[in-house]
């Protein structure tokens, strides 16, 4: 074992931003309605499992954004994994919020836009909203989900951009 140092030259949201610029994130995207029941949604990076028993799913959203007001307690959202032909639907569902039920590409489940063709797809409902500083971690209670597609290539975003998977380095054992 060595006793060097490490050099920590990096700062605060430098040092957090250099980081996670080199940290692959998988590609999700969260859909629900306003409280007009028209769809809102947006493209998220930092969807995580909280755990199976019971089964809750996390994501972070900055409280400025449109769609974070309509995220109230209680209300159903739908959380879909992405692989890379859902490509230029992470790009749409990122980009201006105008643009991103456009296509009728989408079908209502209840009053939640749901995009068949994603890789899997959760119903959940808001459990809970933690809000620190000018983000929020948002908390669902899963309630279904679609089975899973076999043979996806997942959809990462890595270094600013999209990629996906290509290589089994091992098996969990």
């Amino acid at each position: 074992m060595t006793t060097e140092s490490l050099n920590f030259p990096v700062i605060g949201s430098d040092a957090l931003k250099a980081a996670f610029r080199t940290h692959a994130s998988g590609v999700a995207i969260i859909t629900s309605h306003d409280n007009d029941g028209l769809p809102i949604g947006f493209t998220a990076t930092s969807v995580t499992s909280l755990g199976s028993n019971p089964p809750l799913v996390s994501f972070n959203i900055a409280r400025g954004s449109s769609s974070y007001p309509q995220l109230v307690i209680g209300r159903e959202v739908a959380l879909h994994t992405l692989c890379a032909k859902n490509l230029s639907l992470a790009q749409r569902m990122a980009g201006p919020k105008e643009n991103r039920f456009t296509d009728a590409d989408f079908e209502l489940i209840g009053k939640v836009p749901v995009f068949r063709e994603a890789s899997s797809i959760l119903i959940g409902k808001v459990r809970e909203r933690f809000e620190v500083e000018s983000n929020a971690v948002v908390i669902l209670d899963i309630l279904h989900g679609t089975e899973p597609m076999e043979q996806t290539r997942p959809l990462l975003y890595f270094q600013r951009g999209y990629l996906t998977a290509t290589e089994r380095l091992a098996e969990n054992s």
